[in-house]
């Protein structure tokens, strides 16, 4: 990881090589199938600023209850246009194309194929989620450790009353893994929550190298 960055300006969100790939066992299973490869790296916990840089070519997930808007987030911040991808979004391309009853498994392989292309073409991808399921991270954290990407999480926060039911108790776990500093688990290098005056504050996301030092 890189250094931390000065208090005026961006911070930068570095990777180490033994941070990118995790550790992987192959040893096949008693009843013969492959061992799941180990995508668990070193994580750290970001503490919210204005503006924050990642690698170039890293997959950054934003995550929230549906009331927190994650798309309309991502869109508002993330500074590199095209690089931002939600089911949302696809379902609005696809509405009227199709039964109803293909549309979200289609979405889902539409969106999911878009995240493998640019991921393989070495571009940054955000994906912006409603809810908080724990396989739909992990298919996506394993689409990027397949192609040796960065991986990165923010959690967006809204007040308690407008999280559904049945959100709660995977946003409970998720930021109970969060503040506990125990995403690397999950495969992600970083992780940051935002919520109430940071959320408000926070401006803009970049992929970019961090600046020469002549």
């Amino acid at each position: 990881m890189g250094g931390m960055p000065d208090p005026t300006g961006p911070r930068s969100v570095g990777v180490g090589s033994d941070e990118r790939l995790g550790w992987s066992s192959e040893r096949p299973r008693r009843d013969g199938a492959p061992r799941p490869v180990d995508v668990s790296v070193r994580s750290r916990v970001l503490r919210p600023s204005e503006r924050v840089r990642y690698s170039p070519g890293s997959l950054l997930l934003i995550v929230g209850a549906a009331a927190a808007e994650p798309h309309s987030f991502a869109e508002r911040v993330v500074e590199e246009r095209g690089a931002v991808l939600s089911l949302a979004k696809v379902r609005s391309l696809l509405a009227g194309r199709g039964a109803a009853t293909e549309l979200e498994p289609r979405s889902v392989e539409l969106r999911d194929a878009a995240i493998q292309k640019r991921l393989a073409a070495g571009q940054s991808v955000v994906v912006a989620i409603d809810g908080f399921d724990a396989s739909e991270r992990e298919r996506l954290v394993r689409l990027a450790h397949g192609q040796r990407r960065p991986r990165h999480l923010i959690l967006i926060e809204t007040s308690r009353d407008q999280v559904l039911d049945e959100e709660r108790p995977g946003l409970d776990d998720l930021r109970r893994a969060l503040n506990a500093d125990q995403l690397g688990q999950e495969g992600f290098q970083t992780a940051m929550r935002l919520g109430g005056p940071s959320l408000t504050e926070f401006k803009r996301i970049v992929f970019q190298h961090p600046p020469r030092e002549d």
